[in-house]
């Protein structure tokens, strides 16, 4: 096995990396022209047919670190599922299939997304005329193989994203059950925001000689971001949040709580004070999910209130702000959450809300992460 951590190194295009001119061009017009350190350690060693174990944090580009190589390698011309992308949620699934698709127009490849809360026969129908590409979470991708719908024999490529989350949410048997129904001889990647032993020994089970790809980005991304603390009674909680949300204005932020209960209650809140909002968390159907995200992506959308259940996995480009109305429950959950804006070098701003009683949860965040500064709001005129 070999290993690469981050180091310096030459901007290069990716051009240079190996990438096909037709891929580059769909990039350039997205205004995508350099790659992310994660697209330039794997791209060219994906294209080489390697199998690849990669730590990369949310929004630092992975998704097309593995598309790029995948889609390139991909015969249009053979209606059999190719390569099959694994993520751990819905939104995930959604996210990379709205990437790949832009890139699949110029070859003419077939993607469909195969995941829960989405009429399965029109997945058959597509299934049935024949598609190269299957972004799918586990529990549908089971329900295909069962029903026979989906084979999975002509997969070259198999990649798992959000691997950690993946075994998080309890994935691992369905995750093994894929792995053994795939054929041997294949490519495998994996993508993971954490490297614990449990993603290792998963991924090193079904791997041959993986090239391992590490980048440890938090500090880099955090660098980016403003960090406060708002210290108010939990009664003015609510207050305080839309005097700095008035102070800010912000283009797009994610405001984080605890449960669903506290995300009804203070999009409600919310709304009734003329901020334009919306919820997410599990209880909301999946179509109406969907059509919230597409909102919010197009910017259309000022506000997302959110349970982390709900946002897990969700990669948004151009949120300026994050307010974590409730404390999130360990330093990295703080850290996961806040990396979401400060990307690609752009400015970022987080602001956390306390109450006094969670002045202690607060102290031992700040003893793993660091320590915030704090920041005076006027609630009520004073």
């Amino acid at each position: 096995m070999m290993a690469l951590c981050e180091g310096v190194i030459e901007t290069m295009d990716f051009a240079q990396l190996g990438v096909e001119a037709p891929f580059c061009d769909v990039l350039k017009k997205a205004g995508i022209v350099v790659p992310t350190p994660i697209q330039e350690k794997c791209i060219g060693p994906i294209a080489q047919g390697r199998d690849v174990i990669a730590q990369a944090q949310t929004g630092s580009g992975k998704t097309l670190a593995f598309l790029l190589p995948v889609l390139a390698k991909v015969d249009a011309a053979k209606p059999v599922v190719q390569c099959l992308i694994v993520a751990p949620t819905r939104e995930l699934a959604i996210q990379i299939t709205a990437e790949a698709e832009k890139l699949a127009e110029v070859k003419d490849i077939g993607i469909l997304a195969v995941y829960g809360g989405r009429d399965i026969s029109s997945q058959l129908k597509k299934l049935k005329r024949g598609v190269q590409v299957v972004i799918a979470t586990p529990g549908r991708l089971l329900d295909h193989l069962e029903r026979e719908s989906l084979r999975l024999d002509g997969v070259k490529t198999l990649i798992l994203d959000e691997a950690d989350e993946m075994l998080l949410m309890g994935f691992k048997n369905e995750v093994e059950a894929i792995l053994r129904q795939a054929p041997k001889k294949k490519q495998l990647l994996c993508f993971s925001a954490t490297m614990d032993q449990a993603v290792k020994k998963l991924a090193y089970r079904h791997m041959r000689d993986p090239l391992e790809v590490t980048l440890k980005q938090e500090t880099v991304t955090l660098d980016n971001i403003a960090q406060w603390v708002v210290e108010t009674p939990e009664p003015l909680k609510r207050e305080a949040l839309c005097a700095v949300l008035d102070e800010d204005r912000p283009f797009m932020a994610i405001i984080f709580c605890r449960t669903k209960r506290r995300v009804e209650e203070l999009s409600d809140y919310l709304e009734r004070r003329g901020y334009d909002c919306a919820r997410l968390h599990s209880d909301i159907p999946q179509n109406k999910r969907e059509r919230i995200m597409k909102t919010f992506r197009k910017g259309d959308l000022p506000y997302l209130v959110a349970t982390d259940v709900a946002a897990r996995g969700l990669d948004i480009s151009g949120v300026t702000h994050i307010y974590n109305y409730d404390l999130p429950e360990t330093a990295e959950a703080y850290i996961h959450r806040i990396g979401r804006t400060g990307r690609a070098g752009d400015a970022g701003v987080t602001c956390m809300f306390v109450a006094p009683k969670e002045g202690r949860a607060l102290q031992a965040l700040e003893d793993i992460a660091m320590e915030i500064p704090r920041r005076k709001v006027a609630i009520g005129g004073k």
